[in-house]
C-alpha cells in the first residue's frame, strides 16, 4: 500500500507572537485524531550554543545556518518511525522565518549586506521554501504584554513583523495570518487539523 503524502506546516513571526505554542495546539490536535506527527523547532537555544550572532545581529553566516538546520530538522523529522511513518511535519520557523530575521536586522543595523551575499540565504530558503503545504504567520500585536526575562528590543520585533509578511508576499506564497485573537488561532488550527485530515487518513 503506497503511504499517503508527507504534509509540511510552517509558522513562522516575530519573536513572542505565539509561534510554538500554536504549533503544539495543532500537534496535540493531530495526536488526538492518531495522525502520526513531529514537530521541530529551538533552532534559536541551538544557535546561540554554536555561537552565532542573533536577532539583530544576525549575519549572512547566522542566517545560512538556521535555514539549513531547519531545513535538515524537517528531513530527518519525516524519517522518524518511532511511532510509524510520520504524515506531518511542523516546522516551528519555517525556513522563510530566518531569511525576515536577516532582512530586518539589516534594516534596523542600516548596514545591508552586498547584494551576492544577500542572495545566498534567499536561494537557500527559497529551494525548500515552496515545498510547504500550509504556512501560518503570526502577526505582532505591540498591546501584548512580553515577559520581563525577555530583553527584546521594540523596534527590530516590529521589523521581522514587517518582514515576515513582506517577505511572504514577494514571493506570491499563499499564508494565514495568525493575530493574538483566540478566534485566528483557532481559524488556523481547523486550517491544519482540515488539510491533515484530509489528506492524511487515519
Amino acid at each position: 500500500m503506497t503511504p499517503p503524502p508527507l504534509i509540511r506546516i510552517g509558522v513562522m513571526g516575530s519573536h513572542s507572537t505565539g509561534k510554538t505554542l500554536l504549533m503544539r495546539r495543532i500537534e496535540m490536535e493531530l495526536r488526538g485524531r492518531g495522525i502520526p506527527v513531529a514537530r521541530t523547532g529551538k533552532l534559536g537555544r541551538r544557535a546561540a550554543l554554536v555561537p552565532l550572532p542573533k536577532m539583530r545581529h544576525h549575519t549572512v553566516a547566522s542566517t545560512m545556518w538556521v535555514i539549513a538546520t531547519g531545513i535538515a530538522d524537517e528531513i530527518a523529522a519525516a524519517a522518524r518511525l518511532e511511532e510509524g511513518p510520520v504524515q506531518v511535519v511542523l516546522a516551528d520557523r519555517a525556513c522563510w522565518d530566518a531569511l525576515a530575521y536577516f532582512r530586518a536586522a539589516q534594516e534596523w543595523r542600516r548596514q545591508p549586506a552586498p547584494r551576492a551575499k544577500r542572495e545566498a540565504p534567499h536561494r537557500l530558503a527559497s529551494a525548500h521554501g515552496h515545498t510547504y503545504d500550509l504556512l501560518l504567520a503570526t502577526v505582532l500585536s505591540p498591546a501584548l504584554p512580553v515577559a520581563l526575562k525577555h530583553d527584546y528590543d521594540a523596534r527590530y520585533r516590529t521589523l521581522v513583523d514587517h518582514h515576515t509578511h513582506d517577505l511572504l508576499r514577494e514571493e506570491n506564497i499563499r499564508y494565514v495570518r495568525v493575530t493574538s485573537d483566540p478566534a485566528s488561532q483557532e481559524l488556523a488550527i481547523e486550517h491544519a487539523l482540515q488539510l491533515c485530515t484530509t489528506e492524511a487518513p487515519v
